[in-house]
């Protein structure tokens, strides 16, 4: 097998490449307006209720309209499921792991096209959108290798007269709910973690971003995937997700969304149901409130350049944003001014054109991204940005926060936008102190060029992904596998070995020889 390489992101500066990307804009816009159907067991379904879903960048432009799932559909999907599970966990290792190659290889001959639909669906800049589909091709190539590398278990010892094994067998319907701001990467990835591993799927895309998903299920389809075994049933979570939730045959649930859903989705899975004869399995990412600790002795344009990327890439909309920045007194000063500087020179519209910076999601994000701005005025300095535009589009302006306390409510909660805050640390070990000091531990980066410091970072600095001399964004698959402590979810790492492993049960058999 060809060994595993990630996705090279594309160039826009060569014109080549500008032209591919206007003919995937051009291939989306001929399907605009379209409605979309559930998918279950193969079968196209029409309902009651369909959801419209709109440019964040352009209210005006409709991407789709997206029918609605209610409790029987729901429970048709269950049934199906669980069905086909009978038979889909025992194909082999190599016909699964072959599905989500032959789909890798249809998305990338599809690249520009769904790089144009992340534009329009998610308000994606060129550059967040390319991303995002080289980190789905990433996660199904990636997946499907490390599938096949578990598919003789594990060695355990056998004594004379006995021979033992240790296998890994799936667990059954597993629920997937994915987010909007990595409606291709996430939705993917979490997906086909689940189906590889002899799982059958439900899948609940965002209601923000659905029209992605259900391309993704048709790229599937067309790799060989049989019919039942990812079932596409959008929906409210008020009505099918919780419904799901706490089903006595859900197996397992995949959530990657905000923490106060998250914990809900934990406690809601915890309740044994009538009927039920398993424990529910959650694998959760819930966020984080990312720090840059910038030390003394640094380079400090690198430093500004990594804090204005990893605060305002897509909007600040990343659970790995940088949203606090503890730099040491000596060079606070100069190194905010630095930030404010290149956070000047970022060009905030519809990405549809090559800009630095487009829309956050929708209403209620602008809305709550707009208390902060005014909390934070009210705690702190502001420097830059505090402007909101929402007429066309939803688009808050990159924010930032000087003389701001560690403790600020603007430095504990997430804001999940373009707004990042300032505070001073008096030595390094407070600096350390003070990006611990919150409930979440996703990622954190540290600019230093003291060993000894890199070596109490690592240490000390409680995350699950944590950069030197770089931002705190960008973790690449099967490099920088990728998932939080603490509030952040459940520990589970994204793009690593042991992933899969979350979605299977571990088997011993024992024979007598």
């Amino acid at each position: 097998m060809i060994p595993y390489k990630h996705e090279p992101f594309m160039d826009y500066s060569k014109e080549e490449n500008r032209k591919k990307l206007e003919e995937g804009l051009a291939t989306v816009k001929d399907y605009l307006g379209q409605d979309y159907p559930l998918i279950i067991g193969g079968e196209r379904i029409t309902t009651e209720d369909k959801k419209e879903s709109y440019n964040p960048a352009d209210k005006a432009e409709t991407i789709g309209y997206m029918y609605q799932a209610n409790q029987e559909h729901a429970q048709k999907a269950m049934d199906t499921a669980l069905e086909t599970f009978e038979s889909w966990r025992k194909y082999s290792f190599e016909f699964r792991s072959d599905v989500l190659f032959k789909a890798a290889a249809i998305v990338r001959r599809r690249k520009y096209e769904f790089t144009a639909l992340l534009i329009k669906e998610a308000g994606k800049p060129w550059k967040e959108a390319d991303a995002d589909v080289a980190e789905a091709i990433d996660f199904l190539e990636y997946y499907g290798r490390n599938h096949l590398k578990i598919k003789d278990g594990e060695h355990v010892e056998s004594r004379p007269g006995e021979y033992n094994q240790f296998h890994y067998i799936p667990l059954g319907v597993g629920l997937v709910i994915s987010p909007w701001n990595f409606a291709f990467a996430i939705m993917a990835g979490t997906t086909a973690a689940a189906l590889v591993t002899g799982n059958t799927v439900l899948l609940k895309p965002s209601s923000r971003t659905p029209i992605v998903a259900y391309k993704f299920i048709e790229v599937l389809e067309e790799a060989g995937m049989p019919e039942g075994v990812v079932n596409f049933i959008p929906g409210s979570s008020k009505d099918i997700g919780d419904y799901l939730v706490e089903h006595k045959d859900t197996r397992f649930i995949s959530f990657t969304g905000s923490r106060e859903v998250g914990t809900k989705i934990y406690e809601k899975a915890g309740v044994v149901q009538k009927g039920q004869t398993h424990l529910k399995r959650v694998i959760a990412e819930m966020g984080g409130k990312d720090t840059i600790v910038v030390d003394s002795a640094v380079d400090l344009e690198e430093a500004a350049e990594a804090i204005v990327y990893s605060a305002f890439g897509f909007s600040g909309q990343k659970c790995s944003a940088c949203s606090r920045v503890v730099a040491l007194e000596d060079i606070h000063d100069e190194l905010l001014e630095k930030v404010v500087a290149k956070t000047k020179d970022l060009k905030v519209g519809n990405p549809e054109t090559d800009v630095n910076v487009g829309p956050v999601i929708d209403d209620a994000s602008l809305e709550k991204i707009s208390k902060y701005i005014e909390i934070g005025k009210q705690e702190g300095q502001l420097e830059i940005g505090g402007k909101t535009e929402n007429e066309t589009g939803h688009f808050v302006h990159p924010t930032v926060f000087s003389n701001l306390k560690h403790d600020a409510v603007i430095m504990q909660e997430e804001i999940f936008g373009p707004v990042v805050g300032f505070t001073k640390a008096k030595d390094f070990e407070q600096a350390i102190e003070y990006a611990n000091a919150t409930d979440y531990g996703l990622t954190g980066a540290v600019f230093t060029t003291d060993r000894h410091h890199i070596e109490q970072a690592r240490e000390d600095f409680h995350v699950g992904n944590l950069y030197f001399n770089r931002g705190c964004t960008a973790a690449i698959v099967g490099y920088q596998p990728f998932g939080g402590f603490k509030m952040s979810g459940t520990d589970s790492k994204a793009g690593g070995p042991d992933y899969l492993t979350l979605h299977m049960q571990g088997k011993t058999t024992s024979e007598m020889l």
